[in-house]
């Protein structure tokens, strides 16, 4: 049996690993946290996991409050993960010492904000340290899970085109919103999240999702070796306007910290979340951009866009305003429709037992892959399977043997982009 630690949950995501129990999970969770409306948040939600009326959870949480939290989790290792989610500044530096302690480290992005934390991570991902990943919860989404899956079909895809102007073999974007709505209510951010020195840069924070992605799905089973194959290009980071009545309304307090006045002009303050970057990895160009806006649109939700092209095949994701934003798969062939049609067929046919329910229908120029709602999961659901997957990882002494290498390189390349983008107009690439 395993038990959770969980350090100064500043962040939601620590609560969504405990949305469902787990049988190799004791239902004992040691929380060390700082006092404070953070902590009680988290606390909120842990007990509306136990408390709803289908399937509750049953988690005993066991809270020490203080400012040595950390501290006190070494000094009484009541468990043997460690669940980390909160402020970016500090969380890579005590990974490592958690990691260095012979503790698992199951931790929310990012890990890295600056080249200064890197060399913690080389330490903890050093081939002696106890496993520990972080929570890439897109892997669990089906329209990305079946993106790859026909990534895989040389009879789909072919193999990726590489155009000789030199345009992005691999473009993927998210859309995000400061403001939202999360498992039916409105989301509090804490006051510090807008303080890019503590919560880190756009460019290095939710776009670790996208160069995950791509590692993943186009070289898996690859370690992946930042100055053997990786080569950065452009990097650009910019600004979304925060007026000082909507960052009450999203942390709940009425001014502005001290903090943070170098970034505001006139109560707005200039958040540095959006950044892109262009780079070509194993010699396939690749572009990604990350992009956050104030608040969701009406019925709107965070979007992601995906387009990998393919010498057979092109397969995108898209999501539209008028299908609910759903997740949608197209396959849009070049040539000899009807052969990669057929394919596609063939390849449904033989995902039956994973993917039951999947069937193509022809739109345009491209066959859409139907999803039926059995397959489809939320956001919020993703962070226990996560957690599910990394247990079993530990259980079976069988975590990817890339894994370690293909952190490194995911991280290395974020903190290069950020250093690039300091240095570059604060604007979108194009």
């Amino acid at each position: 049996m395993h038990t959770l630690l969980i350090l100064n949950p500043g962040h939601f995501h620590a609560a969504l690993v405990l949305r469902e129990r787990h049988p190799r999970l004791t239902d004992d969770i040691y929380v060390y946290a700082e006092p404070g409306p953070e902590l009680d948040r988290f606390l909120e939600i842990v007990e509306s996991f136990n408390n709803r009326e289908v399937d509750p959870t049953c988690w005993e949480i066991n809270v020490y409050r203080g400012q040595d939290s950390l501290d006190r989790l070494i000094a009484e290792k009541k468990g043997d993960i460690a669940v980390l989610a909160g402020r970016n500044n500090t969380k890579m530096a005590n990974i490592e010492t958690l990691n260095r302690l012979g503790i698992a480290i199951l931790a929310d992005k990012p890990w890295v904000t600056n080249r200064g934390a890197l060399p913690f991570l080389r330490s903890t991902m050093a081939p002696d340290r106890p496993l520990a990943a972080d929570i890439m919860t897109e892997r669990h989404e089906i329209a990305t899970l079946l993106q790859r899956e026909f990534l895989g079909q040389e009879s789909v895809f072919g193999r990726v085109r590489i155009d000789s102007a030199g345009s992005p073999a691999v473009f993927k974007e998210c859309v995000h919103h400061l403001y939202k709505i999360v498992n039916g209510q409105p989301l509090v951010r804490p006051t510090w999240y807008f303080d890019i020195d503590i919560q880190g840069e756009g460019i290095v924070d939710t776009t670790i999702h996208l160069v995950d992605m791509v590692q993943w799905m186009l070289f898996p089973g690859s370690a992946i070796d930042y100055e053997k194959d990786i080569e950065l290009l452009e990097a650009r980071r910019w600004a979304t306007r925060v007026p000082l009545d909507k960052f009450a309304r999203i942390t709940g307090n009425e001014q502005f910290s001290r903090a943070i006045e170098d970034h505001v002009n006139d109560d707005v303050l200039d958040y540095f979340c959006n950044g892109e970057l262009i780079y070509r990895i194993k010699d396939v160009p690749v572009h990604l951009r990350e992009i956050w806006y104030l608040e969701e649109p009406p019925d709107g939700k965070d979007t992601h866009r995906s387009l990998i092209k393919g010498t057979r095949s092109d397969l995108m994701i898209r999501q539209l305003p008028e299908t609910g934003f759903k997740t949608e798969l197209l396959i849009i062939p070049h040539a000899n429709k009807a052969q990669v049609e057929k394919s596609i067929q063939d390849c449904l046919s033989q995902w039956s037992d994973r993917y039951p329910g999947l069937s193509a229908v022809p739109q345009k120029n491209a066959l859409l892959i139907e999803i039926p709602d059995s397959l489809r999961t939320t956001h919020e659901q993703h962070f226990y399977r996560v957690r599910d997957a990394f247990i079993e990882h530990l259980d079976r002494d069988s975590a990817p043997p890339e894994h370690r290498a293909c952190m490194l390189a995911k991280y290395t390349l974020l903190a290069e982009a950020r250093s690039k983008a300091l240095d570059s107009p604060y604007e979108m690439l194009r």
